[in-house]
């Protein structure tokens, strides 16, 4: 068993917590409906311009693992062009 997660600071378009929070739920419910990942905003929540996400997933394999959460990661910039991925870094434990 393996566990894995990514972990993705973002850029956003928002001028406002509560612009920033549309963005973020978005992605958020979007994100667990379509790759079946945990997933949450854990770190920056007061600040209206960045946030930073987090994401994890238990598999059998490691590649599966990582491909799983590299695909949620390019998911993100083609869904969102409006977001600026400004760093990913996927772990494995």
């Amino acid at each position: 068993m393996f566990v894995h997660s990514l972990v993705v600071h973002l850029l956003l378009p928002s001028h406002s917590l509560k612009g920033k929070r549309g963005i973020v739920k978005s992605i958020l419910a979007r994100t667990r409906q379509n790759f079946n990942v945990s997933a949450a905003e854990v770190d920056l929540q007061d600040v209206h311009g960045e946030a930073v996400l987090g994401f994890a997933t238990v598999t059998p394999s490691r590649a599966a693992g990582r491909h799983l959460l590299e695909r949620v990661e390019e998911w993100i910039a083609e869904e969102r062009p409006d977001v600026e991925i400004a760093a990913a870094e996927i772990e494995e434990r």
